[in-house]
């Protein structure tokens, strides 16, 4: 499934660029199954800060104060919910929520997710494969925070319930995993 994600109204890059994103849950292997996300954005990446692997990519909080790349995945009629964060570098974050903000919890995580980054001169984009769940039915939010090199920040979501970027919001969970 591809989606277009709109940049907050507050938020809204000059010159616009595009952010849309892909999610596909791959046939199970037992109780497990695969999530593969792809964020692409239609502008040259040397117009971004965007932190590339300098290091062995590892498990990090805060990746959000810069360009960073999110998934939340909700069970069908539950309030809890997961939320994964991705960078360019390759460094990721994973949390647990029993509800809206609460309870936030480092996620348990068995392997870590496999995350690239692409460059193709006029645009480019960051793919991220996962491991979930393979029985429950999942609604999904995808978001992103993109900063330009002037130190703008943008952020991009499938949806903006509230005045201020909130991507943990109720209303932000708008599609549907297959």
């Amino acid at each position: 499934m591809r989606f277009e994600l709109a940049p907050h109204p507050g938020t809204v890059p000059n010159p616009p660029f595009s952010l849309w994103a892909s999610a596909e849950r791959s046939a199970a292997f037992g109780s497990t199954a695969t999530l593969n996300l792809w964020f692409g954005i239609s502008a040259p990446i040397g117009r971004f800060r965007v932190p590339l692997a300098d290091h062995e990519p590892t498990r990090r909080d805060n990746l959000w104060q810069s360009t960073c790349f999110e998934c939340f995945l909700k069970e069908e009629g539950q309030d809890a919910y997961q939320e994964w964060n991705f960078a360019p570098s390759g460094d990721w974050a994973a949390y647990d929520f029993a509800a809206e903000r609460e309870d936030m919890a480092p996620a348990e995580v068995t392997s870590p997710p496999y995350i690239r980054t692409e460059d193709n001169l006029t645009w480019w984009g960051l793919g991220a494969t996962l491991s979930i769940p393979a029985e429950p039915r999942f609604t999904i939010a995808l978001s992103a925070v993109i900063e330009e090199q002037s130190g703008a920040r943008h952020f991009f979501a499938l949806h903006h319930p509230s005045d201020q970027p909130d991507f943990h919001h109720p209303d932000c969970f708008t599609a549907r995993l297959a």
